[in-house]
């Protein structure tokens, strides 16, 4: 769980091709830089069978080979990108752009570039002595090494890359990993809401418009030691913000203007949401996924199938009686609603998937599952989102015995109706 703004803007950074491309390109000058330095290591006698043509033709090669892998592997690279953005939900795609495999092979292939073409303007400087160029061809050998490694591994990947299973995999992943990440502070920290904010405190509303992607507790709790005061967090990751909705409040104390911007600097804002401290968005793409598939033009009601499982899947980590440590007391946060990550991942499944019978079933028997494993959670949660998927399919032309089929192994039951109005 990171807890601290600059360590979750470093992430985000670090996920970037960029920096393992600059990384790998670094090294691939050192290696270059260091071999003038490193040739006064060499014995004399081991230089005789090098010469200054043989690594010239080494690096030529692969300087020429190199600048075409790298420019073919990211056609690859961004055709994955587009066919997930087409096949799954563009909501996917920062997933497969972050995935360290794609990432480490172009810059592998970009970094020997580097290397053999600052290899060659030495050579043709005379910048290297005799035991230099023995260091070179060595170096240029481990190049080599790496470079065969990459490729083995490059084609291997490509077997699934931005296929429909594997973005599946990789949503699934990500919205897993929230969902644990959140039931480990299920408050973030800070003090678990019990009862409304009150509206007599000074209410700090947000600057720009967007989505929350990060809450800063540790800066929230800092400003709030300082004020001697309580702050009520009023968004959580992933509700949008714009300057007219307030996104704190302070209660006992007036803060200053540098108080505030400290504070709204505290909670990121972005164009996008975010996995990291988002669960309800990871259902939410895994929900799009199936919606697309459920399309008339694609008409892949198995993938909807798919996606009902790793819903429940996720979904059976969550804990509506989880506790945890308050870190931060002065902060208080409140709790996501268990039926809100119900809807967000099984409403668009039961509305575009109410003709088709066999989705229909799969999904009440996903809310039956989730209702069995969590009753004190998910119990009611899933009976009204089973009674929702009852009457879409009632709008829907279906025959009798399919709607009878449907009803036999739903989740909601008539007898669940009469216990609630008590007749």
């Amino acid at each position: 769980m990171i807890t601290s703004k600059f360590l979750w803007l470093v992430l985000q950074q670090l996920r970037k091709i960029w920096v393992r491309v600059v990384s790998f390109a670094a090294l691939a000058i050192l290696t270059v830089v260091m071999a003038r330095f490193l040739s006064g290591f060499i014995p004399s006698k081991w230089t005789d069978q090098v010469g200054a043509q043989a690594v010239d033709q080494v690096l030529s090669i692969l300087a020429s080979s190199m600048l075409a892998v790298t420019t073919f592997s990211l056609s690859i690279a961004v055709s994955a990108f587009a066919a997930a953005a087409s096949s799954a939900t563009p909501r996917a795609t920062a997933l497969l752009q972050e995935d360290t495999t794609t990432q480490n092979v172009l810059a592998t292939f970009l970094g020997a570039f580097l290397f053999s073409l600052l290899g060659i303007i030495a050579l043709k400087a005379g910048y290297y002595d005799e035991p230099g160029l023995l260091v070179l061809f060595i170096a240029t050998g481990a190049v080599l090494v790496f470079v065969v490694a990459a490729l083995l591994r490059w084609i291997s990947h490509l077997m699934t890359f931005g296929r429909i299973e594997d973005t599946l995999n990789r949503v699934e992943r990500a919205a897993s990993r929230s969902v644990k990440n959140r039931m480990e502070r299920p408050w973030m920290g800070g003090q678990p809401r019990v009862a409304p904010p009150r509206h007599d405190g000074v209410q700090i509303n947000a600057n720009e418009i967007g989505y929350v992607q990060y809450v800063d507790m540790k800066a929230l709790s800092e400003c709030a030691i300082e004020l001697e005061a309580q702050i009520q967090l009023l968004v959580l990751p992933g509700s949008f913000a714009h300057d007219t909705r307030p996104i704190l409040s302070i209660e006992g104390a007036t803060p200053n203007e540098e108080q505030i911007k400290t504070l709204r600097n505290a909670i990121s804002i972005g164009q996008q949401r975010s996995f990291d401290q988002d669960p309800r968005f990871g259902l939410i793409v895994l929900a799009e996924i199936a919606s697309r598939a459920l399309s008339p033009a694609v008409n892949d009601p198995g993938t909807a199938i798919d996606v009902i499982g790793r819903l429940v899947r996720v979904m059976s980590d969550w804990r509506s009686d989880a506790e945890s440590e308050v870190i931060y007391p002065r902060v208080v946060v409140p709790s996501i609603n268990v039926s809100d990550l119900v809807e967000d991942g099984f409403r668009p499944i039961a509305r575009d998937g109410a003709a088709l019978v066999e989705v229909q079933m799969r999904l009440q028997k996903g809310l039956t599952a989730l209702k069995d494993l969590h009753p004190e959670g998910f119990s009611d949660p899933a009976l009204e989102m089973s009674r929702y998927a009852l009457e879409r399919i009632d709008m829907v032309d279906l025959n009798d015995d399919e709607r009878s089929v449907i009803r036999a192994v739903a989740c909601y039951k008539e007898t669940d109706k009469t216990e609630q109005t008590g007749v």
